[in-house]
C-alpha cells in the first residue's frame, strides 16, 4: 500500500490530492495524512521560484517529519508573464518527492484583474483578503474551496479542480519514469 504524506492541513489541498488519487490505478487505496508544515515563503508568493520553492518546502518538511512512501507539497501564487494585462498570472504548483527525487508540476494559469494584482504588490497581502476588501465577494471563508478561480469563472472551476491539474502534472513523472 502507498502511504502519502501531504504538507498542509488545507482543506481544498487535500481534496485535490484525495479526487487525483481516486483517478490512479496505483494510488486508489492509497492511505493519505496530511500535516501542517510550513511553506517558508510568503503568504503571497509573487515569483516564480517562491510558488515552487513553497511547494518543495512542504513536501520535504513532511519528508523529513514522517515515513511515507510519496510526500506532496502544493503551493499557489503569481509570477510575472509580459504581455498580460495585470502583468501577472496565478497558478498552482504541485511537488512531489519520492525520497530521491522531486517531480513538479503546475496548474493552468489565470489572470487576477489589474486592481488586485497592484493591491498585492504594493500591500503585500494575500488575495483572499483582498478579494473581500474589493467587493469580489462577502464570504470571507471562500479562498477554502472556491478561491478566486471559482469566482472569476464563476464556479466552472473550483480551486479543488484548479489543484488537482497541478498534481496531474507532476504524477505524469512517476507514471512515466522510463521518460523521466
Amino acid at each position: 500500500m502507498v502511504h502519502i504524506s501531504i504538507g498542509t492541513k488545507n482543506a481544498w489541498k487535500i481534496a485535490a490530492l484525495e479526487k487525483t488519487c481516486r483517478e490512479y490505478p496505483i494510488l486508489r487505496d492509497a492511505l493519505i495524512t496530511s500535516h501542517n508544515v510550513p511553506s517558508l515563503v510568503p503568504d503571497q508568493p509573487i515569483w516564480l521560484e517562491e510558488i515552487i520553492s513553497g511547494a518543495k518546502n512542504r513536501a520535504e518538511w513532511a519528508y523529513r517529519e514522517w515515513e511515507y512512501t510519496l510526500w506532496f507539497g502544493l503551493e499557489s501564487g503569481i509570477f510575472a508573464v509580459p504581455h498580460t494585462k495585470s502583468g501577472y498570472l496565478d497558478t498552482t504548483c504541485c511537488a512531489i518527492y519520492d525520497g530521491t527525487n522531486f517531480h513538479i508540476g503546475f496548474s493552468s494559469c489565470f489572470e487576477y484583474p489589474k486592481k488586485m494584482i497592484e493591491s498585492i504588490l504594493q500591500h503585500k497581502k494575500e488575495i483572499s483578503g483582498i478579494a473581500v476588501e474589493m467587493g469580489f465577494t462577502e464570504n470571507k471563508s471562500f479562498r477554502e474551496w472556491q478561491g478566486m478561480i471559482g469566482v472569476l469563472t464563476k464556479n466552472r472551476i473550483s480551486r479543488i479542480d484548479y489543484s488537482v491539474q497541478a498534481i496531474q502534472m507532476a504524477l505524469l513523472q512517476l507514471e512515466n519514469p522510463e521518460h523521466y
